[in-house]
């Protein structure tokens, strides 16, 4: 069964992944990003390889969702996915389902801040783009347009609509469902993690050493997970179109919209998503 580590893009996904791989898969709860491949991402060409032949059609993907999903189950063991994608249903299939899923721990991040650090990391032109981008319902990532270009070992098609759309499609259709404030995570780290220890625990049955959870908390501060990427240790790390490392743990505290954002834009950013932001406590 799976537990989901579900996000929009920039949201907070990998420091979360960062806390939950160093408490289960540590001996003492120290962060180490080799932990991260035990969490993998879905969907990845590596779970569908045996179930598709084309890897950039997209109805062969979402046909093979529920199926590659039974199959990553058949071990009976509880395993921990990352996603960007929406929970949806296409042409009556479904992302997952209650068969395959036990629940999910949803990030969620002003999409003031959100529009900051996708900006760096798609290095999109401009904050009219990044508008674009998030606002799209249709918005595909991991899609190759150029055919005569080899896409990465990865790329396979992944809905990850409008930052409105993948908050609410998460929150409305997952049972056991654990919401996570990006913003708590700067301010009160150690109160978020906890509820992420105790969710764990709940659902994995095990109870975790108070020494070895402080440890995780600590190691897993944002501080020192951008100190192991300057260190040339993040696995994960991106490349622009120059082919030049994009750093990904890039302001994290100090990634502030006030003195960056365009005004225009944040007002048609809260106009877009005045509810979900509301009821958030982001306005």
């Amino acid at each position: 069964m799976i537990i989901w580590i579900a996000s929009y893009p920039k949201s907070g996904n990998t420091w979360v992944r960062s806390f939950i791989s160093s408490l289960l898969y540590s001996n003492d709860g120290t962060n180490d990003f080799s932990y991260l491949k035990n969490i993998k991402q879905f969907p990845d060409r590596s779970q569908f390889k045996n179930f598709i032949d084309d890897f950039q059609n997209i109805k062969k993907v979402y046909q093979n969702w529920s199926v590659v999903q039974n199959y990553l189950n058949l071990d009976n063991k509880i395993k921990f996915l990352k996603t960007h994608h929406i929970n949806c249903k296409i042409d009556n299939y479904e992302f997952t389902n209650d068969n395959n899923s036990i629940g999910v721990i949803y990030i969620v991040r002003d999409p003031r801040n959100v529009a900051c650090s996708v900006k760096n990391h798609y290095s999109l032109e401009n904050f009219e783009k990044v508008k674009e981008f998030m606002f799209r319902e249709h918005n595909w990532l991991g899609i190759v347009s150029n055919k005569n270009i080899k896409p990465l070992d990865n790329k396979i098609p992944t809905l990850i609509s409008s930052w409105k759309t993948n908050y609410l499609s998460w929150k409305n259709k997952t049972k056991n469902y654990l919401l996570i404030k990006y913003e708590n995570l700067i301010e009160n780290p150690s109160d978020e993690f906890l509820k992420i220890s105790k969710y764990l625990e709940n659902h994995l049955k095990i109870k975790f050493e108070q020494k070895k959870i402080s440890r995780a908390i600590d190691t897993c501060s944002f501080k020192n997970l951008q100190s192991l990427e300057i260190e040339g240790k993040f696995p994960e790390a991106t490349v622009d179109k120059e082919n030049k490392t994009i750093k990904f743990f890039n302001l994290g505290p100090k990634n502030d919209w006030r003195k960056t954002l365009d005004k225009d834009i944040a007002n048609e950013i809260k106009n877009q998503f005045r509810n979900e932001m509301k009821e958030l406590g982001y306005l």
